[in-house]
């Protein structure tokens, strides 16, 4: 009897296909893409010297992530700016990282305890905004930004919640960085020491509520009209 097997992809283009994808992805982020900017795989193959099936694998990837749409008639461009898309996509981070994170404070441990730490203190220690970088916030402190609200998460044990969290934080960290407004009201800094400080005194039920508190905030700053001017502007 014969059976069908899958042929995996050589790895030369599964190496192609990773390296365009993250380059695409940070160009994303970077904002040299706009808003509803067309992202065609012919064009992009010959700016990045590899084939269109590479282009498109990664293409595809970056859907998965949010952080680009397929149109109907099966071309790709960047997420439009939407209100109700920021919206749904904020509603869906409150109503489950708070979950997540009562379980994380219940059930971490003293490892957990050691990363949360670790995670707050670089996140306090590293600018969020750098000269060469811009009006968007540097890389280095969005990066430290993840680490430390998924450290906080991670100590529920499940992985399928951290993917869920992960996806959702992608697409929020998009409209994040299309925003150049910086609200001089907000204490951010102030909102993830009381995290730190709620999820390691083992207090579940603030830090879930601190949690949510701190989403609202994030969720109101994407879509104020100020932000929406920005958004439009780059």
């Amino acid at each position: 009897m014969n059976e069908t097997t899958h042929t995996p992809a050589p790895p030369g283009k599964q190496m192609l296909s990773e390296q365009v994808y993250v380059r695409l992805r940070d160009a994303i982020m970077r904002g040299d893409h706009a808003p509803s900017d067309a992202l065609k795989p012919q064009d992009l193959a010959k700016e990045q010297g590899v084939s269109l099936a590479v282009v498109r694998e990664a293409l595809v990837r970056l859907v998965g992530d949010g952080l680009a749409d397929r149109l109907p008639n099966r071309g790709f461009a960047v997420p439009a700016f939407s209100d109700r898309r920021w919206q749904e996509v904020a509603e869906a981070r409150r109503a489950i990282e708070p979950v997540v994170l009562r379980m994380s404070v219940e059930r971490g441990d003293v490892d957990w305890e050691a990363r949360v730490r670790a995670a707050h203190h670089r996140l306090a220690r590293t600018p969020a905004y750098l000269p060469e970088e811009g009006e968007y916030y540097s890389a280095a402190w969005s990066e430290a930004h993840r680490d430390f609200h998924r450290t906080l998460l991670d100590g529920c044990g499940n992985p399928v919640l951290l993917e869920a969290f992960d996806r959702l934080w992608t697409a929020s960290e998009l409209a994040r960085r299309w925003s150049a407004h910086r609200n001089p009201d907000r204490d951010g800094a102030a909102e993830h020491r009381r995290l730190e400080e709620a999820a390691l005194a083992r207090d579940a039920g603030t830090a879930a509520e601190v949690l949510a508190q701190h989403l609202t905030q994030t969720a109101a700053g994407l879509t104020d009209p100020i932000h929406h001017e920005s958004a439009k502007d780059v």
